[in-house]
């Protein structure tokens, strides 16, 4: 399948490229363009559009698109579920929300500071991002890390 969001990726944009790849469809190709064009290029493309004014996947009240696409697909995952809380944080400027926010923050602002190409941008921070959930694993599991 095909996604389409908004080129100049940053926590969300970043986010559910990797949730998708990693729990909804391995194959996905993303589109990364203009705000004001992804509706437009989504319609032509049949690609889906995510974390943008119009689309279905997008930001719900104090739900970022990252936990929107959890809830639409299903997603029951615990590590999954505290990662979201993370992503949430850091996506909806409550850094306080979570103690892990303003550090995962930081890390988005200082990817797109060394990669401002959006594809190299989300494939160094799919590695944050697995470590992340790996992290996540262990902290609902209860383990110390």
């Amino acid at each position: 399948m095909k996604w389409i969001t908004r080129s100049h990726v940053h926590v969300d944009r970043v986010a559910c490229p990797w949730l998708i790849t990693r729990f909804i469809d391995s194959d996905a190709e993303f589109l990364f363009v203009p705000k004001s064009k992804v509706m437009e290029i989504a319609e032509k493309t049949g690609a889906i559009p995510f974390d943008t004014p119009g689309a279905r996947l997008h930001h719900r009240g104090a739900q970022c698109t990252f936990d929107a696409i959890i809830e639409d697909y299903g997603l029951t995952d615990p590590a999954l579920l505290r990662l979201a809380r993370i992503i949430n944080a850091a996506d909806t400027d409550r850094l306080d929300a979570d103690p892990l926010a303003a550090g995962f923050e930081a890390i988005a602002v200082g990817y797109s500071l060394r990669y401002p190409d959006d594809r190299q941008n989300i494939a160094g921070q799919f590695e944050v991002y697995d470590a992340l959930y790996a992290w996540c694993r262990l902290d609902v599991a209860g383990t110390d890390s």
